[in-house]
């Protein structure tokens, strides 16, 4: 017996796909997956479980790359800074030192030409660059990158997602750079790269600067993120 469905094709066993129909609501109960949800982007950029949940400070010694983005520091959204504890040899260094998203968006905290630079990309439709004048002379030093969320802690019921703030590009402790961007990032980085410190494991954040891997040529001794509440009246 055949069973004509209303686009003109038949079904050749109706008793058995009802069977199957059957048996996948009693698995999918068992094994807890109902509600179905087809939906992409609210699923894309739901939490997810963790093992950096709740953490707030983020320590690496030397090179670490491939760190998956739910596994990484989320900076989205908040407020926070990165440091990186480096030696620069005789005749200088350059390569990156933190990167997370890159050429569709993200950020890169990286060395050019022995210049500090940290640079967002806004989903590569705009850039912004913080970078620092002179370059760093043979020796240990201390690059950091401060950002003021202006969104976080906004009130209940509006959103904080997409909002600016200020960085600012120190050196050993002093300002270097410092700039206002209107918005950020608002959802997720780019869903396929990795969270790497001393090497780009993924594309560029910035084709015009560099090609990877941008292994750093120094010698990384720290890197240290932190994520944190929002500092009032810094701005």
């Amino acid at each position: 017996m055949e069973e004509e469905h209303e686009d003109g094709n038949t079904l050749s066993n109706p008793a058995k796909l009802r069977e199957l129909q059957e048996l996948f609501l009693v698995e999918a109960a068992k094994y807890q997956v109902l509600p179905l949800d087809n939906t992409k982007v609210s699923r894309m950029v739901m939490p997810k479980p963790s093992l950096v949940d709740g953490r707030d400070v983020f320590t690496y010694s030397g090179e670490v790359t491939g760190i998956p983005r739910g596994d990484a520091p989320g900076i989205i959204a908040k407020s926070f800074s990165i440091s990186s504890e480096l030696e620069i040899p005789q005749g200088g260094a350059e390569g990156m030192l933190n990167t997370n998203g890159r050429r569709f968006g993200g950020y890169g905290f990286y060395l050019l030409k022995g210049h500090p630079v940290f640079v967002f990309n806004l989903l590569d439709l705009e850039r912004v660059r913080w970078e620092g004048k002179d370059a760093l002379t043979p020796g240990k030093h201390t690059v950091e990158f401060d950002f003021n969320y202006e969104g976080a802690g906004v009130a209940a019921g509006s959103s904080g997602l997409g909002k600016g703030g200020l960085g600012v590009l120190k050196v050993d402790g002093k300002e270097v750079a410092r700039t206002e961007i209107a918005r950020t990032v608002p959802f997720i980085f780019q869903w396929d790269e990795t969270f790497d410190v001393g090497a780009d494991t993924g594309t560029p954040v910035d084709d015009n600067d560099y090609q990877v891997p941008f292994r750093f040529t120094g010698k990384l001794l720290k890197t240290t993120a932190k994520l944190e509440p929002p500092k009032p009246g810094c701005r």
